[in-house]
């Protein structure tokens, strides 16, 4: 079975369970580390093991165009070429359709890149992402979909929509005649319309994909209209299947769309921030560069059980940053990366007992108080 649902929380929507896949089994709900390009930026696979990463994530997009469809497939997968043994969830590179936008053309035929390295041209369809995917030997693989972008209008995300639903089924019927124990995952869009959500939450359940994500959000929306979709379209989803949202990452947005029943999360987030300087804790979010720090002698979070925390205190952090060392970004991502999973662990810990309610309230209102 790939999906389990364990435990309901009795309180709220949440859930935990577990997804298995031939690299391993998946506890959710679960935080999956963003590595684009084969690599988690500043992070070995040794120290996201410690750190107990279960998935990362990676782009389909962005390795097809280095290092390249044949060198991945002269190592045999994606796995094997980057030493992770873990499970793998690849994009499809239909967020790059939005990121680079004016670089790209759309059609119901599929997208033509010109290429943010070289300037180069190439088209991928569908059934090439598929293919793509299937050579990586992603245990998790996206559909190509097309997000409007934002703002847009109705029309424009109905255009979208409808484009969307063309290539998962064309995908799908490609997934189909190609699988190798992998499994793919549909992404709804809709924009802010609550109503298109529904009609491609209903058309793509009909071609009963293993899992379902919610994209198109953390892309400049108001709060409000994150919220109004997540509450409105998660419950709706399909129960037996993993439901992951794509690119949220903040611990507020996490709780809310825990909350509602999100199994999956990734976000760049964590190393993001913690390159430039931005410490996670359960005080809220912590600007390693500021003067204050200078002679700290704290950790960055006292009682945090990582490696950074454990060895260095807030003044050694602030000279490396302040200093460009590279050690910065390694340290202060060990603990941003520490901060999310132990994150996730204690909200699974919550759901389990039936106290997902009394953590999010305890953890929102440590958090808002500030370091």
């Amino acid at each position: 079975m790939f999906f389990q649902l364990l435990h309901k929380d009795s309180g709220s929507l949440a859930r935990a369970g577990v997804i298995t896949t031939k690299k391993g089994r998946i506890e959710t709900p679960i935080f999956m580390p963003v590595g684009t390009a084969g690599a988690v930026k500043a992070l070995t696979g040794a120290l996201l093991e410690e750190l107990g990463a279960q998935i990362i994530l990676g782009n389909t997009y962005h390795l097809f165009l280095r290092p390249g469809k044949e060198i991945i497939q002269a190592f045999g997968s994606l796995h094997r070429f980057m030493g992770w043994d873990k499970p793998i969830l690849t994009d499809s590179g239909g967020f790059q359709v939005f990121s680079l936008k004016g670089n790209t053309k759309v059609s119901e035929a599929g997208v033509e890149f010109k290429s943010h390295i070289d300037g180069s041209t190439f088209f991928l369809s569908p059934e090439d992402v598929l293919d793509l995917q299937n050579t990586f030997d992603s245990d998790i693989q996206m559909v190509l979909d097309y997000f409007a972008g934002h703002p847009s209008t109705r029309e424009e995300d109905r255009r979208a929509l409808k484009i969307t639903h063309l290539w998962a089924q064309r995908a799908r019927e490609r997934f189909l005649e190609t699988n190798r124990d992998n499994f793919q995952f549909a992404v709804i869009q809709g924009g802010v319309y609550t109503d298109l959500r529904e009609e491609s939450l209903l058309v793509l359940s009909g071609m009963d994909f293993d899992g379902y994500a919610v994209g198109g959000l953390s892309v400049g929306e108001r709060s409000e209209d994150f919220e109004k979709i997540i509450t409105f379209l998660v419950p709706k989803m399909p129960e037996n299947k993993p439901r992951y949202l794509m690119g949220s990452g903040t611990p507020e947005e996490i709780l809310l769309a825990v909350e509602q029943g999100i199994d999956m999360f990734d976000c760049v987030m964590p190393t993001r921030n913690a390159r430039n300087g931005c410490l996670f804790t359960s005080r809220g979010k912590l600007s390693i560069k500021n003067e204050r720090f200078k002679c700290d002698k704290n950790p960055p979070e006292p009682g945090c059980t990582c490696y950074t925390c454990q060895h260095f205190s807030r003044a050694y952090l602030r000279h490396l940053y302040i200093s460009r060392e590279i050690n910065a970004s390694i340290l202060n991502s060990i603990h941003n990366v520490h901060f999310y999973l132990d994150f996730m662990s204690k909200i699974r810990y919550a759901i389990n007992h039936n106290k997902f309610n009394e953590f999010k309230n305890n953890f929102l209102m440590s958090y808002k108080k500030g370091v």
